[in-house]
Order: C-alpha cells, then structure tokens, then sequence
C-alpha cells in the first residue's frame, strides 16, 4: 500500500488525543479489523477522518457488549455514508431510531440499518479535525444562537468561533451571515484554498448572494485563477450592480488583460458609487 499524504491524515498519537482512548484501546481496534490504517513514510500509522469515525463507533459498540460480528457490520454501513473528505461544514453522525445517520451541509444520509449507541459530531477546526461529545439531554443550541455565540467569539477565540459558525452552518445550510462571517475570518488569515471550499459550498446553498459571489472572487483572485475570479466577480455585479468594490477588483483584472475600455468601465463604475 501507498504511503499516507501526511498532510490529510493523523498520526496514532494525535487519534488518541482526540478520542480520548489509549494506544492499547486503539491497537486492539484495529487488530479487531474495526479500521485499517495506511503508512506514512516512516511506516507509521496514519489514520483518516474516516478511521477516526469509525474508532470512536467501534469503541463505543464494544463498551455496550455488542458482539464483534455486528460492529463490522454497523461499521460497514456507516463507512459507506461517509464522504471521502470531511465538509467544511462537518457532519453529525447519531442514532435516528434503530437507524445509523450521518448528516452533513446537505441534508441527512441514512445507513440501511444497525445501531449507533453515541452522538457526536466531526467538525474541521483550525486546519484539523476535531470530534465533538453531545450529551443526550443537553438542549442543542439552534443555528442563530451558534451564529451568535460564533460572533461574540471572534475577537478573542477566533478557532471557537470558527467551530461555532460551521456547527450552525451545519444545522442550517443557508445561513448566508454565517458564510460571511467565517469567509471574512479565513480571509484575513490568509486562507483562500479553504475559503474557495467555503464560497462553493455556500453558493450552492445561497446562490442569489451576491456578496458569496463576491468572496469567491477574492479567495480566486488571491489565487491566481483569473478568468475564474472574473466571472465571480461579474456574477456578484449581475446580482447587485452597486457592489462597488466588485467593480473595483474586476477593473484591475481587466486591466491585467489587456482590456482598457473594459477596465475603465468598471473604474467609471466604482468611482461613481463612491460619490
């Protein structure tokens, strides 16, 4: 097999960090044919967001006595609804009746059948992957009261507020302040390939913004993909033709072009909506 790109995945000591399990625990899993981790260049084993999901279910089945032969077969249901790659958004995997659920951005995914005996959700923070413990009779917050701990957070716990924002993106897809909040947050990080994953992801969610449009462009432009940034750009402008800085960045990439009288239309623009 392959080696791991270290950069995706995670080495046994940070997947027991993060599951709270020792590496006796994690070993024995894994010797149970619960996951199957890759190797990383030096032959250590590097484990994915999937394997991570996929310990902390094993681990949980096993402490209700749950025979072997019937967690491989919950494990195999539940890492077939699994996406390759985490969403930004995260995903929420907890039991629905007698039913094993992963839900993300996009809705709710639902296994054929099998028991998944703890809730908890995985959530991307701060570049890593983070497992977060809900307690059944705690009383969720709702997507406005994460998006407005999120904004109370930002200024002296920006990877909090990170987290909060994509919790409430993931109990409401279309909350396009949440989108805003968090890209403007990636962008004054300096984080354009996340914030490209983020534009795309709101965009389907909230198409008519032209302010996503907007931030598309940016994280494009920063980027260097122009032709892709233009077309966000022009985007935004057919959905709001007052977005002054929209004409703005599109007059200096037309101008970048070679297209003067393309570029001077959009200077007229923008000086224009200064007045």
């Amino acid at each position: 097999m392959a080696p791991a790109d270290d950069a995706s995945t995670f080495t046994l000591r940070r997947v027991q960090a993060m599951l709270g399990l020792s590496r006796h625990i994690v070993t024995g899993l894994i010797d149970a044919g619960f996951v199957q981790p890759t190797r990383g260049k030096r032959n250590e084993l590097r484990f994915t967001f999937q394997d991570l999901a996929l310990l902390r279910t094993a681990h949980a089945l096993q402490a209700q006595s749950i025979p072997a032969r019937r967690i491989l077969r919950s494990l195999a249901r539940l890492k077939a609804t699994l996406p390759a790659e985490l969403p930004l958004t995260g995903l929420r995997i907890t039991a629905i009746g007698p039913d094993v659920a992963v839900r993300d951005r996009s809705g709710r995914l639902q296994s054929d059948s099998g028991q998944l005996l703890m809730d908890f959700e995985v959530a991307p923070v701060a570049g890593t992957v983070t497992l977060l413990e809900h307690a059944a009779s705690r009383e969720e917050p709702s997507a406005q009261e994460l998006f407005e701990q999120a904004l109370s957070l930002e200024e002296d716990d920006a990877a909090a507020a990170e987290a909060a924002y994509l919790q409430a993106l993931a109990l409401s897809p279309d909350l396009e302040d949440a989108y805003l909040n968090l890209g403007a947050m990636w962008a004054e990080a300096g984080r354009f390939i996340d914030l490209v994953r983020l534009s795309e992801a709101a965009l389907e969610n909230c198409p008519q913004s032209a302010l996503l449009h907007f931030n598309h462009g940016v994280a494009l432009d920063h980027l260097e993909r122009l032709d892709e940034a233009a077309a966000a750009y022009e985007r935004s402008l057919e959905l709001d033709p007052n977005l002054a800085d929209a004409h703005f960045n599109l007059a200096q990439l037309r101008q970048q072009a070679g297209d003067e009288r393309g570029a001077l239309r959009h200077y007229s623009a923008y000086r224009r909506l200064q007045r």
